[in-house]
């Protein structure tokens, strides 16, 4: 069985923790404990979240004055590169019968996607309304009010195409563990001449893990966080734990913007494209959930039929792809 798994920042961090190292290498062990159970007896593509590592990379950029801020771009390349060597070393030393890799991974985005005009995605700590109004003025950052002190926001496109998924097809095949497509990918868009370039945006890690489940023909996608399922009505008298859930059913409910809607979203996209399952849970369920006995399961509506076609057309497939001597067909989703 091939088995994407997508660790989100709380997988890796707790709730208000800071990322300094010792930190993440400590709660990374735990993760990659987890998956390594799951990755003894399946094929596992892993990806991560790194929006508190992008966030902490730009703000110790934009404090070193004699240098020009590094984009987005760049730094989500440093974050990814940072979260992967971590995870790599740590599932490393729980496989040692299994060959793990880190693949930097660019995503395509549309440089017209209404997103980019549009920050609304929180990266980084949690500023002083001093240190933000300064670093929105100095730096031109788009910042926003968060329980009384402020974050950076930037803009999240869709993820439209993984230009290194014919690399990760063959490691697959090789039986390697693949990490890749952290924190979204690199957002890259493509020229007219069909040459890549960098985009300053941060791509959502959960609708890039759904895609690449769908590219990679996984036969089930696990969303790992640090709460055991999603819940209706959270807050209220009536909360309730979902444990199995239809598409339809799950994107009825009022699920808080940036925390579990974005896993229920790709937890959709991937069964409503594949007909295949999907799940939600805490990382320690990680086996659990992916048995079916834990966690909110996610399977397709009774009757539903599967789609999956492009939202491009096949010249720029063609582009992208000719780079790898690929076909184009099925490399980009309309999602």
């Amino acid at each position: 069985m091939l088995v994407v798994i997508a660790l989100g920042r709380a997988a890796l961090l707790d709730p208000g923790e800071n990322p300094d190292a010792d930190r993440q290498r400590s709660h990374i062990k735990a993760a990659a404990a987890a998956v390594a159970g799951i990755a003894r007896h399946h094929e596992v593509v892993l990806t991560h979240g790194s929006a508190p590592q992008v966030g902490l990379l730009g703000v110790q950029s934009a404090t070193y004055p004699s240098v020009d801020e590094y984009p987005l771009d760049l730094l989500e390349a440093e974050a990814e590169g940072l979260v992967g060597y971590l995870l790599q070393q740590a599932l490393a030393n729980q496989l040692r019968e299994k060959e793990v890799v880190t693949l930097l991974t660019q995503v395509v985005v549309d440089p017209a996607d209404r997103a980019i005009a549009s920050p609304a995605k929180r990266i980084g700590p949690s500023l002083a309304e001093v240190d933000a109004v300064r670093l929105a003025r100095d730096r031109r950052w788009f910042v926003a009010a968060e329980e009384g002190r402020f974050r950076r926001v930037v803009s999240s496109p869709e993820p439209l195409a993984i230009v290194e998924l014919p690399t990760i097809k063959r490691l697959i095949d090789a039986g390697v563990v693949v990490v890749c497509a952290g924190g979204g990918g690199i957002p890259v868009a493509l020229d007219a001449d069909g040459a890549l370039r960098g985009v300053a945006a941060l791509i959502d890690k959960d609708l890039t893990a759904a895609l690449l489940a769908t590219l990679v023909d996984a036969d089930v996608l696990l969303l790992l966080t640090d709460v055991p399922a999603v819940v209706a009505e959270r807050g209220s008298a009536f909360a309730r734990s979902i444990g199995q859930a239809s598409p339809t059913e799950l994107r009825a409910l009022d699920l808080d913007p940036a925390t579990m809607a974005p896993k229920v979203m790709a937890a959709c996209r991937f069964v409503e494209q594949t007909g295949r399952r999907a799940a939600i849970g805490t990382i320690t369920d990680a086996e659990a959930i992916l048995a079916g006995t834990a966690g909110t399961q996610v399977a397709p509506d009774p009757g539903a039929s599967h789609h999956y076609s492009s939202r491009f057309g096949a010249g720029l497939l063609a582009t992208l792809w000719s780079r790898h001597g690929e076909e184009a067909s099925g490399s980009v989703s309309d999602f």
